[in-house]
Formats: C-alpha cells, structure tokens, sequence
C-alpha cells in the first residue's frame, strides 16, 4: 500500500477526517496542512486504518477531542476565583518566597 493511500479507513474514518480538516480550513489552516492534520488526529484516535485486514482490535479514544478550547491559558482567570482561592493562592505565593 503506497504511503497515502486511503483504502484501509472505514467510510466512518474517512468523514470524521473530512469534518475536522473543514474545522481548521475555518479557522485558517492551509489546505494542504489541514489535511495533513486531519489525518493525523483520525490516526491518533482510532489508531489508524480499521478495515479487514489492517489490524483491527485497538479502541477508540476521543481525548484529544475533548481536549480541544481547553488547553493551555484557557482556564479560569484571577478575577473569577472565589475569595478563598484568591486567598490560599496569595499565602502560597507568599511563603514560596
């Protein structure tokens, strides 16, 4: 099978790919390289091609789509804690010093 080829993804595989690499052409990825992408989180997920014949048996796991808009620098802000957080995180600051 030359390197590429597409023939040993389920139908299913093939429209998730698709609908992600529509996700990161919306947001301004390149053509080329949302695809590129796409593939490598179908592949990352399901753990490549699942047609018979290809290895089949490995689960599926969705973390790294859930993951996704909660990464890095998006969880709560300073002003949004409560006050008993503001407080232990300001004592904790305090005696690391």
């Amino acid at each position: 099978m030359p390197q590429g080829d597409k023939s040993s993804y389920t139908d299913k595989q093939k429209r998730q790919a698709e609908h992600i690499e529509q996700g990161y052409e919306k947001r301004g990825v390149g053509k080329k390289e949302a695809e590129s992408r796409a593939w490598a989180t179908v592949n990352k997920e399901s753990g490549g091609g699942k047609k018979s014949g290809s290895g089949r048996g490995k689960a599926e796991s969705y973390a790294s789509s859930r993951k996704g808009g909660h990464k890095s620098g998006s969880g709560q802000g300073h002003s949004s804690r409560s006050a008993a957080a503001k407080k232990g995180w300001e004592t904790r600051r305090r005696k690391a010093h």
